[in-house]
């Protein structure tokens, strides 16, 4: 899979994301990764709840709708928790301190580049 840049609301965020819409792709995810610099993390269709059963690091997770608008934000996801958004279409799994660092917040739109 090929990482792809990460836009918010259009503009480029300076990461590259990788792109999971195929079956095991989705299954896997994140699972093993230990660090994430490039890709910074995994943008994951369709998917509307994550776990981190087994992760070894935590996530910064954005639940989006399918044209990519911010739903819901959960900042620094521990290792063995769980999160939903039942109207996501997508979850875009980041490297913690990033929501943050972009200034995300729900009603922004994410998208790739």
């Amino acid at each position: 899979m090929t990482p792809l840049p990460l836009l918010v609301e259009g503009r480029p965020a300076g990461v590259r994301v990788g792109l999971a819409d195929r079956w095991h792709q989705r299954a896997r995810g994140l699972l093993g990764v230990r660090r994430l610099d490039d890709p910074a993390g995994l943008w994951i269709t369709p998917c509307n709840s994550v776990h981190m059963l087994g992760m070894r690091i935590a996530l910064d997770v954005a639940f989006v709708d399918r044209s990519g608008v911010i739903l819901k934000l959960v900042p620094h996801l521990a290792p063995w928790r769980f999160a939903a958004c039942t109207k996501a279409h997508a979850t875009v799994e980041l490297r913690v301190g990033l929501i943050a660092q972009f200034g995300l917040r729900a009603g922004q739109r994410l998208t790739l580049g």
